[in-house]
């Protein structure tokens, strides 16, 4: 295992990459819940979904592991599923199966960008000064995913605001989420006062002690679940179940359907995203764990594309929207983990939820919060390595982390930090400084918004 992973080499230990894997896998188990109620509004069956969600994470998970050596874990991405299910099934009026053939052709796609190192070249053409801001914008964007997933912020007239524990009061739904509130909120006070005082596996001790504290609140009496408004029973029903069958979506790709304009337009829509996310994810969390070169480099970075677009393929053809690297995988990375034993070993636990679904499945998102509140926190420590007293650098710096919070996407932080970058710095008369490939990408970006 040594000899493989070098985990020595890297600073770390078995146990600690094991502990990483688990925290990864619990602060993402989330999505064998939520990708089959997305995509079953497309018409596919659920439970063929969740099989296939489980087992094609499990499959590009350990091809990361593998080949790339990465501590990076992968499963149906959050916002390609919705579009899969509400946009190009629901609006546009076609099949899933015509949208699963999208994500296959995307997934064939990226192999061959991937193989003929055009994804590595645009990884590498991306300047140091945005990859640190990609890796902070991604923390203002996980921070704020975990305060909407604990309902600390909600939706309002204001577009966010605070929740009200008062307006939760006299509506009468204090007992259910007012309770998963408070109860979030001492979870990361929780797991702040456990990384204060290096207590060993800190974030995934947090999620354990949040969950528990919920179980305690749900036999006393104090949160009461609701399912009609989305607060469910904390307590697992069952341990052990038996999976879905993969039938009801296996192999139900409609290759007929790719020779038409419209399923063009759909399968680069999935592209983009996919490919810049994917990206994004992988400069942020390889920043955060140091496993960046002195040039900016990640070494296995073919292989963690590779993972990402077999991965896709694989998952298409079992019933399930695009695979990517999950911005999660920094709640493992911040545990420790810097080698591929930790996207094994959650991808293992992917495997392992097949039959223990009801257990799994139980995580509420109120204790898996606060790990990454605290994770975000972790990531924007990056911001000091931004080159401040330069205009040209901190200036697009800046643009990129604020889009990716207040759009609520990678991708639009990566594509405004390079346009932004661009733009400077040719009005700056540094334009030399700017390598092709750079202007390549900025012509594109603007391009995406105005015409394509």
């Amino acid at each position: 295992m040594e000899k493989f992973f070098k985990i020595q080499e890297h600073g770390s230990t078995v146990e600690r990459e094991l502990t990483a894997g688990l925290t990864t896998f619990m602060t993402m188990a989330y999505i064998l819940a939520v990708n089959p109620g997305i995509l079953s509004a497309s018409g596919m069956d659920a439970g063929a979904i969740f099989t296939a969600t489980a087992l094609a994470s499990a499959f590009a998970s350990f091809l990361m592991g593998f080949l790339a050596n990465l501590p990076f874990v992968l499963s149906a991405g959050m916002g390609l599923n919705a579009y899969f299910a509400y946009t190009v099934v629901q609006g546009m009026g076609y099949s899933w199966q015509m949208a699963l053939t999208a994500v296959f052709v995307e997934g064939l796609i990226f192999i061959i960008l991937s193989l003929t190192n055009v994804r590595e070249a645009i990884f590498n053409a991306i300047p140091e000064s945005l990859k640190i801001a990609v890796s902070v914008g991604i923390g203002l964007f996980i921070t704020f995913i975990g305060l909407q997933n604990a309902h600390i912020v909600v939706g309002s007239s204001t577009l966010v605001s605070l929740f009200s524990f008062k307006g939760s009061l006299a509506a009468g739904t204090f007992r259910s989420e007012g309770v998963t509130v408070l109860l979030a909120l001492a979870g990361i006070m929780i797991t702040a006062f456990l990384m204060l005082h290096n207590v060993k596996g800190n974030i995934l001790l947090g999620i354990v002690i949040t969950w528990v504290l919920g179980i305690i609140c749900q036999l006393t009496g104090i949160y009461i679940p609701n399912p009609e408004a989305g607060f469910y029973s904390v307590i697992p029903s069952g341990i052990v179940s038996m999976p879905a069958s993969l039938a009801p979506t296996l192999f139900k790709i409609d290759p007929s359907s790719i020779f038409s304009i419209d399923f063009v337009v759909v399968m680069l829509a999935f592209l983009f995203v996919d490919m810049f996310d994917t990206l994004g994810t992988l400069i942020g969390c390889a920043a955060k764990a140091e496993l960046l070169d002195e040039k900016g480099r990640l070494p296995g970075i073919r292989g963690a594309l590779l993972s990402d677009a077999v991965g896709t393929m694989v998952g298409a053809l079992m019933g399930t929207s695009t695979i990517t690297t999950f911005v999660e995988s920094a709640s493992g990375i911040a545990e420790g983990g810097r080698t591929g034993l930790t996207a094994i070993a959650a991808g293992f636990l992917f495997l392992v939820s097949l039959f223990f679904s009801p257990l799994f499945l139980t995580i509420p998102s109120f204790a898996t919060a606060p790990a990454l509140v605290m994770v975000g926190y972790l990531m924007m420590q990056s911001v000091g390595k931004i080159r401040w007293n330069s205009l040209l650098e901190s200036i697009p710096a800046f643009i990129c982390m604020a889009s990716m919070g207040f759009m609520y996407s990678i991708s639009e932080g990566i594509c405004f930090g390079i346009i932004s970058y661009t733009f400077l710095h040719v009005v700056g008369g540094k334009g030399k400084e700017v390598t092709p490939l750079m202007y390549v990408l900025t012509v594109v970006f603007i391009l995406k918004y105005f015409v394509i």
